[in-house]
């Protein structure tokens, strides 16, 4: 039987295990994840904070854990912390190391034993990009059989990995841009076949890793002579490049949400307006994140028709690739027409972010969305579905 008095956290220095839920069952208690390997590691700290903030704690006892850029994982007692002065929050490697078994958090003690720490009711990894929101830590909580928020590992796979996603779309019958992939063999073997095929798309180009997020490693190419140092950028992130036509487009987004009994509800249709300004030649990671240089739309400038049609290429995208619990899916629209670019499984909630904002414009505010995100979670079942 639980304690009811080890219901709540225990103090940073205690070790002290905690209870299942709260004394009336009503409170889940949820692992927070967040940092992690990733180029993204600050963006998914500042997704944290703005989500740890919005959890109502009569309803959700949060118990938040790092992962350092070493893989790491450890306890932040105390949440994220704030930044030095013009610098992104990272996670604070000082807290006690900790590990999954099961349902169950351990923590490593000073006398260097791991003993329970927390019984855990789902997860939420707030992780972008590789070793996150690529299926791997999707797949960890599978074989622990904790519940978790967000895609399964395949579908969350299949997002991560652009040049694989698009095949997807292609066999749903989606529309989109011109593309090539090129691997690291490839480029290595022969240069001057990976040349061609770039150039049968046409400059200017947009290269691109095939697993990465938030526009790091890629770069807009205006012709054959900027081509090798943009692959190179690209396989900084990733041996896997992703090479697109660059066309004049809208950038146009769409959240799908889904719900508590499974069904899937597309928000309202925002679009991305870049200050080119001010030195974005593309809507790149300080767009998004730092400067504050973009805008979201919400709602876009599209008529009914157009906006539906967004809604219905949304849904029928993350049921491409299999995608459970949220999404935001990017489209460009060219000329009247719109192409299908990528889906993010785990999208940011920064203040910056677009997901939330959507939500927002579709009458559910940030707490009520994130908490339908854990309840959906709650809701389905561990292991194959």
């Amino acid at each position: 039987m639980t304690d009811p008095q080890a219901s709540s956290l225990p103090a940073s220095g205690s070790s002290a295990p905690v209870g299942s839920d709260s004394p009336d069952g009503s409170r889940r208690r949820v692992l927070l994840v967040f940092g992690g390997r990733s180029s993204e590691h600050e963006v998914s700290c500042m997704t944290a904070r703005e989500v740890m903030a919005a959890l109502d704690p009569a309803r959700y006892e949060v118990v938040p854990v790092g992962i350092t850029r070493d893989g790491t994982w450890v306890l932040q007692p105390d949440g994220v912390g704030a930044a030095e002065p013009g610098a992104l929050p990272t996670v604070r490697p000082s807290g006690p190391q900790v590990a999954l078994a099961g349902t169950t958090l351990l923590r490593l003690d000073d006398d260097g034993a791991w003993r329970p720490y927390a019984r855990l009711d789902v997860a939420l990894p707030l992780l972008h990009g590789p070793w996150g929101e690529d299926g791997t830590i999707q797949g960890l909580f599978e074989m622990a059989g904790l519940r978790y928020v967000g895609s399964g590992v395949l579908g969350s796979a299949l997002a991560m990995d652009k040049a694989v996603a698009k095949v997807a779309f292609a066999a749903a019958g989606l529309p989109q841009l011109p593309y090539a992939v090129v691997t690291a063999e490839q480029w290595k073997d022969d240069p001057a076949a990976v040349r061609e095929t770039v150039a049968s798309l046409h400059y200017p180009v947009f290269v691109k890793p095939s697993r990465a997020g938030s526009s790091f490693g890629g770069t807009l190419v205006p012709s054959d002579d900027g081509l090798s140092e943009a692959i190179a950028t690209a396989q900084e992130f990733d041996p896997k490049v992703v090479v697109e036509s660059a066309v004049e487009a809208r950038e146009i987004e769409c959240g799908v949400l889904q719900q508590v009994d499974g069904t899937l509800r597309a928000g309202a249709v925002g679009e991305i307006a870049v200050d080119h300004g001010a030195g974005h030649a593309f809507y790149d990671f300080d767009a998004k994140y730092v400067d504050g240089t973009s805008a979201n739309l919400i709602p876009a400038a599209l008529d009914d028709e157009q906006r539906e049609q967004v809604r219905r290429m949304a849904l029928r995208a993350f049921r491409a690739l299999g995608c459970e619990g949220l999404a935001r899916v990017d489209f460009f629209l060219v000329e009247g027409r719109f192409y299908l670019n990528e889906v993010n499984t785990m999208p940011g909630f920064t203040p910056f972010s677009m997901y939330p904002a959507i939500w927002g414009a579709s009458g559910v505010d940030y707490p009520t969305l994130v908490a339908a995100l854990l309840e959906q979670a709650l809701a389905r079942p561990a292991g194959m579905r």
